[in-house]
């Protein structure tokens, strides 16, 4: 049987005491770079696998924050939560992933298991949650912060969902069009989905349009969704000239059903997404679309989550910026075109 490293081993090593290996390995934060700089080394030339669960008795902390997403299916969260994974370790703590495919009675389970595991702090997305959901973190002892929407119950940071569509939908009449449909997500247990949806109506109605319910779909959020949400807004009886989607999987979706129609976009259609995914580059014509910068939302969040769990207060609302990236699948509608070129 392999010799088990003790942390004894590691402080002869490095040349210190036991004790300032373990704050370098618990709390690296109130030891010098230079010791943590030593013991560190030590720790990789020995290979030193410190016990968890004493480590987490000596703390009072597991060193694990647990993270639970809608789903996993979606790059939009991998990114954000690959960018909390990777600042996360580099302070020496561990995520915890989950996801509960918008099932609030799985959320609870999953937030429940979390914490019985005695996570040091919890991530969550949105601020749909069943009422004992919201109970549960208000009896919990331990930071839970909230990400993508904003709500005033518990520390937030995320996007101001209904303006980036109001950017998105105002662009769209600014070209000109004045039939605008909408490719969304399912808005159950999604406030993201619904607030997207009403921030085209309010630049809508500004604008002294409405949005009729049979330019509204709502559609599992990935290609296939954006496929029949096309085939559903071009069978209306009136034809918009441009769609929304509430993400860039469904626009893309949504741009090769048309162009599999016979449909040029933007010249028979504009289409405009939300995220900025690398795949909206990527496609012909380029997708327009609202650029969410959701790999600072995972730093952020991390970073937000270790200075709670240090006791310090972190901010209570936090909105991260977003901008509008025109590319070629939007453009003014064929008749504004046509009545440009001759002068009128």
């Amino acid at each position: 049987m392999k010799h088990r490293i003790t942390i004894e081993e590691v402080a002869r090593l490095a040349g210190v005491s036991t004790a300032t290996v373990s704050r370098v390995l618990s709390r690296p934060d109130v030891v010098s770079t230079r010791t943590q700089e030593q013991v560190m080394a030590a720790v990789r030339q020995l290979d030193y696998q410190p016990d968890a669960a004493a480590r987490a008795l000596a703390s009072g902390r597991t060193h694990t924050v647990g993270c639970v997403i809608p789903t996993l299916d979606h790059a939009i969260f991998a990114r954000s939560t690959q960018a909390m994974q990777t600042t996360l370790a580099q302070a020496g703590y561990q995520l915890l992933v989950a996801s509960h495919e918008y099932d609030p009675v799985t959320e609870f389970e999953l937030v429940r298991a979390l914490q019985q595991r005695g996570v040091d702090s919890l991530v969550l997305v949105g601020t749909d949650h069943a009422p004992r959901l919201w109970k549960a973190l208000s009896d919990w002892r331990k930071p839970t912060l909230l990400t993508w929407s904003c709500d005033p119950r518990l520390p937030s940071l995320g996007f101001d969902n209904e303006g980036a569509a109001r950017m998105a939908a105002a662009h769209l009449l600014e070209l000109g069009h004045r039939r605008i449909g909408v490719i969304s997500g399912f808005t159950t247990h999604n406030d993201r989905a619904r607030s997207r949806i009403e921030g085209v109506r309010k630049s809508l109605t500004q604008a002294g349009l409405s949005l009729p319910n049979e330019w509204v779909t709502e559609q599992a959020f990935n290609l296939e969704g954006g496929r029949l949400g096309l085939l559903k807004l071009m069978s209306a009886r009136q034809k918009p000239t441009a769609i929304f989607c509430g993400n860039d999987l469904l626009a893309v979706g949504a741009l090769l059903e048309a162009q599999r129609m016979g449909l040029n976009v933007p010249v028979d259609l504009s289409i405009c997404g939300i995220d900025n995914l690398e795949i909206a580059q990527a496609i012909n014509p380029g997708l327009t679309t609202v650029s969410l910068p959701t790999q600072d939302l995972g730093r952020m969040a991390a970073k937000s989550m270790l200075s709670a769990i240090s006791g310090e207060v972190v901010a209570a609302q936090s909105l991260l910026p977003f901008e509008l990236v025109i590319r070629g699948s939007t453009a003014a509608p064929r008749k504004t075109r046509v009545m440009s070129r001759s002068g009128r």
